[in-house]
């Protein structure tokens, strides 16, 4: 039902056709400041605060346990064998190493971290036990007081392990040794990233390296180009038709064609490029094959090329690549066709580089995180340096069934340039807390970082492709750098969104605390006057076409690259980080579009409501006021430059007052998610092509074409408005263009004889002429350009 409340249609941008508004208020999608308790731990005894590297985070104390070896361990089974393992309990909670077989001198080196607030015991129990079939046999252990834990804290030293002998059941001396270190510290000990933490116990076998905290680089990505030129002495099998010659290049697994060569000859040309992505290290092969097109759906192989990719030139500026000859092989049949052999069947000219002057663009424009050449001799060095600190999230909706009750296992994922991180995943928490920090070269202020959060499904480690398994999203936050102040630490609660088919949803928030800073303003400031792209990007540009294929490129390679890692980074990660499928059509967000283009041109709309009021003299005082600034401005014409810049910084300076004091966030209103009806949504989501029956695709390609037919009309409009200038001078109206040749006649002497400044203050009187001295119709140069013919009287 439409929202009947005008107030509220205002606030919200409440459209009335729709059916389904978000029953969520307002205000659960705001941004809300936060004022954790960041940086810094207290050392025992003196009280005083300690400075750390993980100064935007709260700082969580663990108890660390390193299990490093034994040895002498006594024999428990018949045949005189030991298989041990190291079992470290405290309280509720244990971990249990991997049982080696027939070992009396094991070696684990194995660290578990158990978070202080969740400590319920006063000792941590260290057992050493035999695996066996049935009942594990106790060989020994070694008990620590937690209290009398020594603390640690960075940059000491780590603290190193002893030998401690082990005690029976009765706390007498037992046969054997183990090496343990055990103490109390924060995230920011290096055992931190390997440790098997206490919210991970219940993962098992190959799910232990799915929920650790990892740094991922990009590879280092190149533009390969490919121009064919030509072909020569081509050998075809079928002479009596002209051929149908062209060029089929494989690269990977992306497959280029160039067109049929217009040239029906053995000696085709084409002088056409093909563009692709390649990642370091060069390791495919570049094979073309020059290809005849016999028949629908059938191509007969003229001859082969393979040309190492490590072979190719790279270049870093606009100059010419040498051209080369490569041979075209195929094999051909001898001896009656008992075997084969491969024989040159003609020559093929080409020009192949890598072009390090472009940026390999992996994001979209407005959200890229970085924006240097391939080459390094073209980067510039660092301005500044970007930190993160990502704290903790809140009421979480849960993402799967567990046990038949709702969990969540979360994990974030940042990107900005080349460096991706992960953070570990926290099991089974509706409000994780992660603290951790991390840090990034910035380049260019211009430049936004991605964080997004995600359910982990791959706990248990279980089809490790990935294939029938996918990391569900929980939401996702972006910062522009540029629009935060230097060096002042923002802390702030972000909403996390997501959009589902059935509308719009809050999955909880993210708490982060972003830092931006930078040692000279002046390195800064200089950013402002380059251009945003390498240079290369405008002296050579790419076409849409070109952008929109690399681009799909350069995500599978990212994907394929990143799955390969451990823990891995997976394709609907990858994917989704790189906001793959952003540009596919939406109802939704052509609206979005829509509102945006109104909303800039408010400011048009408000300046001209000013002028019709002014020259309507409904304000006579301003109406005078103008008159008089422009007789100034004609005594001294350059008060009309003073008098607009002066009001541009006034405005600015009136401005500062509201400026934004926190970042922008993902904004469900903005983006008129709330609003979208659920027909819109499902349109939103569905694949391509459609999976949908005809009837619905049926009817949204109806509203398509109402939608489109709006737009039609108005570009159609705007063509007719710039036709009619175009024939003032074309002769189409032999009279039109005869009376505006007098009137620039006319104008010339009157210029020519009167001074151009009277000239335009009369021009100015005319148009703040009184109401009593305007006419209701249309003006003469209004009625005589509205009269001028267009091309709209040709079409069908």
């Amino acid at each position: 039902m439409p929202n009947q409340n005008p107030r509220n249609q205002n606030q919200r941008q409440n459209q009335p056709q729709n059916p389904h508004p978000n029953p969520n208020p307002p205000e659960d999608f705001n941004l809300k400041e936060t004022s954790p308790h960041l940086g810094g731990v207290t050392v025992s005894g003196g009280g005083e605060r300690v400075s750390t590297t993980f100064d935007l985070v709260e700082q969580m104390e663990y108890l660390y346990v390193r299990v490093v070896k034994a040895k002498e361990l006594p024999p428990k089974d018949a045949d005189g064998s030991c298989d041990p393992y190291v079992e470290v309990k405290l309280g509720n909670y244990k971990g249990v190493t991997k049982h080696l077989e027939n070992k009396s001198n094991p070696e684990w080196n194995q660290v578990y971290a158990f978070l202080k607030d969740r400590i319920q015991s006063s000792t941590v129990d260290i057992t050493v036990k035999d695996k066996d079939m049935g009942r594990d046999d106790f060989i020994g252990k070694v008990v620590f007081e937690v209290s009398d834990l020594p603390k640690r804290v960075p940059p000491d030293s780590p603290l190193a392990p002893q030998w401690y002998t082990l005690e029976d059941r009765g706390g007498q001396r037992a046969r054997g040794e183990l090496m343990v270190a055990v103490w109390m510290g924060t995230q920011a000990d290096e055992a931190f990233s390997d440790a098997w933490h206490l919210d991970a116990i219940g993962v098992s076998g190959d799910g232990v390296a799915n929920i650790r905290s990892k740094v991922y680089l990009s590879p280092k990505l190149w533009y390969l180009r490919m121009n064919v030129i030509e072909a020569q002495d081509l050998q075809l099998s079928d002479k009596s038709k002209p051929p149908e010659v062209f060029v089929r290049v494989l690269l990977g697994k992306v497959v280029m064609k160039t067109k049929i060569s217009q040239t029906k000859s053995v000696n085709p040309m084409w002088n056409e490029d093909l563009m692709f992505v390649v990642s370091e290290p060069f390791e495919d092969h570049l094979i073309l094959s020059v290809e005849d097109k016999v028949g629908p759906n059938k191509d007969e192989v003229l001859g082969k090329c393979k040309v190492p990719l490590k072979n190719v030139e790279k270049r870093s500026e606009c100059k010419g690549v040498i051209s080369s000859w490569y041979n075209l092989e195929r094999q051909v049949a001898v001896e009656g066709g008992q075997r084969q052999e491969v024989k040159v069947v003609g020559k093929i000219h080409m020009r192949i580089s890598f072009d390090g002057g472009y940026h390999v663009l992996d994001e979209l424009t407005q959200y890229s995180s970085d924006l240097r050449a391939t080459t390094k001799q073209l980067c510039k060095p660092s301005i500044g340096v970007l930190e993160l600190g990502i704290l903790s999230a809140q009421g979480m909706c849960e993402m799967k069934k567990k046990d038949n009750r709702g969990t969540t296992d979360a994990y974030c994922v940042a990107k900005y340039g080349q460096k991706w991180i992960r953070t570990r995943t926290i099991i089974d928490s509706f409000n994780p807390k992660w603290n951790e920090q991390y840090t990034w070269e910035v380049f260019d202020p211009c430049t936004v970082i991605t964080i997004v959060v995600f359910d982990n499904c791959h706990l248990q480690g279980a089809n490790k492709d990935g294939e029938g398994l996918k990391d569900s999203r929980i939401g996702k936050v972006r910062i522009r750098l540029s629009t935060l102040e230097a060096g002042r630490v923002y802390t702030h609660s972000y909403p996390l969104i997501v959009l589902h088919p059935s509308g719009v949803k809050k999955m909880g928030e993210i708490q982060l605390a972003v830092r931006f800073s930078y040692s000279s303003l002046l390195n800064v400031l200089q950013m402002y006057s380059k251009p945003l792209l390498p240079k290369m990007h405008y002296l050579h540009p790419l076409t849409v076409f070109q952008q929109d294929s690399l681009r799909y490129q350069v995500t599978q390679i990212i994907a394929m690259r990143m799955s390969r890692a451990e823990p891995p980074l997976r394709k609907e990660v990858v994917e989704y980080m790189l906001d793959v499928g952003s540009h596919m059509w939406s109802m939704r967000r052509s609206k979005v579009n829509i509102c945006r283009v109104a909303e800039v041109l408010t400011g048009l709309n408000t300046f001209c409501k000013v002028v019709d009021e002014i020259c309507a003299w409904k304000s006579p005082f301003k109406t005078i006021s103008v008159h008089i600034w422009c007789l100034v401005a004609m005594i001294e014409p350059r008060m009309i430059f003073i008098t607009i810049l002066l009001y541009l910084f006034g405005v600015g300076l009136w401005n500062y007052r509201k400026r934004p004091t926190h970042p922008l966030h993902m904004d469900a209103r903005l983006s008129l998610a709330d609003t979208a009806t659920a027909d819109e949504l499902d349109e939103e989501f569905d694949t391509f092509p459609s999976s949908r029956n005809a009837d619905v695709v049926k009817a949204r390609y109806d509203r398509l074409r109402c939608i489109a037919a709006r737009v039609q009309t108005v570009l159609g409009d705007l063509a007719t408005q710039g036709e009619r200038f175009h024939c003032l001078l074309t002769w189409r109206d032999p009279r039109a263009t005869a009376l505006f040749m007098a009137f620039c006649l006319v104008a010339v002497t009157l210029l020519y004889f009167t001074s151009i400044k009277w000239l335009c203050l009369s021009m100015v009187f005319y148009v703040l002429r009184h109401p009593r001295l305007r006419g209701k119709l249309p003006s003469l140069p209004f009625s005589f350009f509205k009269r001028l013919p267009t091309k709209a009287d040709s079409l069908l």
